[in-house]
């Protein structure tokens, strides 16, 4: 186990730390079509949303539906080449990404990836776009002038998301090993393996780039990483069924989306600090968060679900109602 430093392990229950925050669900907007989701990713006005087989693009204020990416079997993520405009998503039943300019909606170029791309970011200092290929286990780095395939990198377990420090390492969260993996992407190879026990089974992940810290959601639990040499601040207890973890940098809020129906709202206080405010109510289903730093609201995708029977199996999940799909809307009131 790692040396802990700063305040430590975390674990006090959860009524000892909440304090209110004003935050809660203001909007809902519904998207009256079948078919699972994932990620959502915010660009400018817009809000693209996973949604089966396509991308749903939303006005991000009113819920407006003003575009969609077909044909994108599987999809989990989308992100965005700032530079050239172009989007990109992660195609994970096709094995590959569509790139998409950002004006038209008109699919580029399809880029062939590992099997099964989940998470998908844009990685501004190598100006790639980067893939979680969760059954190869292993990224794809994809030059996001070209469209060019680079390089691909085994991770030795399941990578779930990514995020870069902006100056030459990316950090993905490997699912099965319960680690970080640090990735060098001026030689394209893996630098560190980092034990993040005891998050168990990490899924979202951040970062703070002023403060060089990495939060990784877990089993209940967020752990504050160091990303400069590995080694774990604190941890916070969290809800239950967390899949994303959303930051502010403005605010310094981190946001957890936890899939039985909360979002966990925690408050960096330095670098060395960190504070839980609040559990506040979501729907069930909830799992994945966009952050729009701009206005301070929060985006979280889900639907309704059908009673389960009485002697359903622990971690089962209910049916989807047929067009229930809906981007819940939380801010201040």
């Amino acid at each position: 186990m790692k040396k802990i430093i700063g305040l430590g392990y975390l674990f006090l229950p959860l009524f000892m730390l909440a304090q209110k925050t004003n935050y809660a669900k203001t909007q809902e907007f519904q998207i009256k079509s079948n078919g699972g989701w994932d990620y959502l990713s915010i660009y400018e006005n817009k809000l693209f949303v996973s949604h089966g087989t396509q991308v749903n693009i939303l006005d991000k204020n009113t819920g407006d539906s003003i575009g969609f990416i077909p044909n994108a079997t599987g999809v989990h993520g989308i992100a965005f080449d700032p530079i050239n405009k172009v989007g990109f998503t992660s195609n994970g039943r096709l094995n590959n990404v569509f790139a998409f300019d950002l004006a038209t909606n008109k699919i580029l170029s399809t880029i062939a990836t590992g099997e099964n791309p989940d998470a998908i970011m844009y990685e501004p200092f190598s100006k790639t776009i980067v893939t979680c290929n969760g059954r190869s286990k292993n990224l794809t780095f994809i030059n996001a002038n070209t469209y060019q395939v680079l390089g691909t990198i085994d991770v030795g377990g399941k990578p779930e998301t990514a995020v870069s420090d902006e100056k030459g390492k990316v950090f993905v969260n490997v699912e099965d090993k319960n680690e970080i993996v640090v990735i060098n992407v001026n030689t394209m190879k893996v630098e560190a393996h980092w034990s993040i026990a005891p998050i168990e089974s990490p899924t979202g992940l951040a970062i703070d780039l002023k403060t060089k810290r990495l939060f990784a959601g877990g089993e209940k639990l967020l752990g504050i990483i160091n990303a400069e040499n590995g080694k774990m601040i604190t941890t916070i207890a969290i809800g239950d069924g967390c899949d994303g973890v959303g930051f502010n940098n403005n605010t310094k809020m981190i946001y957890t989306s936890n899939g039985e129906g909360t979002m966990s709202i925690i408050k960096e206080e330095d670098a060395n600090h960190f504070k839980l405010l609040e559990n506040i109510p979501t729907l069930k289903g909830a799992r994945t968060i966009a952050v729009d730093e701009s206005s301070n609201k929060i985006y979280l995708p889900t639907a309704d679900f059908e009673p389960l029977p009485a002697d359903a199996k622990p971690n089962t999940r209910g049916k989807m109602i047929s067009g229930s799909f809906k981007i819940l809307v939380v801010s201040k009131k």
